[in-house]
């Protein structure tokens, strides 16, 4: 540790953003620059705990403590070396990440965590900057043939793991540019384009070989991949929304809301003219708490919305963690996004009932309605409060209520794979029921974070290395040290 007294002497610092009046204005992201000596007083508040259980919050088991150290000490190189042994993308997940880490610092107890994340995305910005990163292609090749299908975070993940394994990677992927859930779901304000391409030219100069606008089982026949490849790695994503069932969701204005943010982002990089879902100057219901409601709510506010209120299901969280959750369990809490500082209304505890349409089919309104939570035979439930009923005016809504698994499209089925009651398809250590396909990430586990798609995707590709080889060389993450979430309801 480098310094002992880091932690009381620093406070907890990030970046300043930009003012919500300006940054509406654009798509850029929404963060100044960070101070390189502010960054070091940030990794000098790193405790280097005897037992650090930012680990054990860290999907990939990122050496937390370590690369920590060699900021504070100015160790570039030692630090991304640190880093990128067991995180392919910290570009991607030093923005972008929820940082369970973070709510799992032992520092956490009693100050403000250490700013894991911050000092994430700076040890990657500093090592491009510096040309510590550049294109280091395997010295030889096993003349083994793997296809990935999808390029979300779990399939790039998979195809640089297996590359430097010195197999030939070939990622399929149905859109016109790589990237997946990263390029078409979130935001730019969160995550500019620049920073995929970056990484995807350096995978290209590697050796790996993209193929874009190819929805494989349509374009290419599933029978064609498994003939000409000797292993296929499956990592589609979670892409089947979660509807809505009530009365009038078919209205015109009522959209999923991927269906929203992929556009603008296809808008933004040069894809398509303009978004054909319009928020400016409409009233915009936002169904659904989490990130990608947050990024509904981004979006329409520089679209220009008249009003956006975004609703919720569950109770308002507390500000600070209760007794019945304590560290280093993630704090559920509330929690404001740069959107919500955007200009947004959130209610809580409430019920959709029903929208409301006009004589040529669009949406006016919703009916909700007010709801009560209780513990009843100890499950919660609610119940609705009487005289609550209303109709609030909608012209345009977002459902993002979360996703129930793979898109169900026959892909899985095209290539022999069986899946359960739940639609996950079924595994055990990342293979499917035909042996010759693995799966990784959002499609095998179901809806999660971009770091455990990462994680999926390394891990998979051990798999895949194993089957092809007969072992493996590439590393795996010490499984002792993880919570039993690592054994999801997708193993057979």
């Amino acid at each position: 540790m480098g310094a002992k007294e880091g932690f009381l002497q620093f406070q907890r610092e990030l970046p300043i953003s930009r003012d919500p009046k300006e940054r509406v204005g654009d798509y850029k992201e929404i963060y100044e620059d960070f101070p390189e000596e502010k960054l070091n007083h940030q990794a000098a508040r790193c405790m280097d705990c005897g037992i650090p259980f930012c680990h054990q919050g860290c999907p990939l088991g990122n050496v937390i403590p370590e690369f920590n150290d060699a900021v504070y000490n100015q160790e570039w190189e030692q630090a991304i070396q640190i880093l990128k042994s067991t995180n392919n993308f910290p570009e991607f997940t030093g923005r972008i990440c929820p940082a369970p880490c973070e709510a799992s610092c032992v520092l956490g107890i009693n100050k403000d965590p250490v700013a894991i994340e911050l000092i994430e995305k700076n040890i990657a910005e500093k090592a491009y900057e510096l040309g510590l990163i550049q294109p280091n292609p395997p010295q030889t090749r096993t003349g083994k043939q793997v296809a990935v299908i999808g390029s979300g975070p779990a399939g790039l993940a998979a195809a640089d793991q297996l590359n430097q394994a010195g197999h030939e990677v070939t990622v399929f992927e149905k859109d016109a540019k790589p990237g997946g859930l990263l390029r078409y779901g979130i935001p730019d304000f969160k995550l500019e384009k620049w920073v995929i391409d970056r990484r995807i030219d350096l995978m290209k100069q590697e050796g790996v070989i993209f193929i874009c606008n190819t929805d494989v089982g349509f374009n290419i026949k599933a029978e064609n991949i498994l003939r000409n490849f000797d292993a296929v790695l499956i990592a589609t994503g979670a892409q089947q929304p979660r509807a809505l069932n009530i009365k009038g969701s078919d209205l015109k204005g009522v959209h999923f809301a991927m269906e929203f943010l992929g556009k603008q982002n296809q808008v933004i990089g040069g894809e398509i003219q303009q978004n054909p879902i319009s928020a400016k100057g409409k009233h915009v219901l936002v169904i659904g708490g989490g990130d990608t409601g947050s990024d509904c709510i981004g979006t329409s506010n520089r679209h220009g919305a008249a009003s956006i209120t975004q609703l919720e299901l569950l109770p308002k969280p507390p500000k600070q963690r209760t007794v019945l959750n304590p560290w280093p369990e993630w704090p559920m809490t509330l929690k404001t996004s740069s959107s919500h500082e955007e200009g947004a209304e959130r209610i809580f505890s409430i019920l959709t009932k029903e929208f409301i349409g006009n004589e040529d089919g669009e949406v006016t309104g919703l009916k909700l309605v007010d709801i009560e939570w209780m513990e009843k035979d100890g499950k919660m439930t609610f119940e609705e409060i009487a005289g609550t009923e209303r109709v609030v005016p909608c012209d345009l809504a977002f459902l993002a209520i979360g996703y129930t698994g793979p898109a169900q499209n026959g892909l899985l089925e095209a290539f022999g794979v069986d899946t359960m009651e739940n639609t996950l398809p079924k595994s055990k250590n990342y293979q499917s029921s035909n042996s010759k396909v693995f799966l990784a990430g959002d499609m095998r586990r179901g809806q999660s974070l971009v770091v455990w798609a990462i994680s999926e995707g390394r891990e998979a590709a051990v798999k895949v290395d194993e089957f092809l080889m007969g072992e493996s060389s590439l590393p795996q993450k010490d499984e002792s040290f993880f919570h039993v979430e690592d054994e999801i309801a997708g193993i057979e």
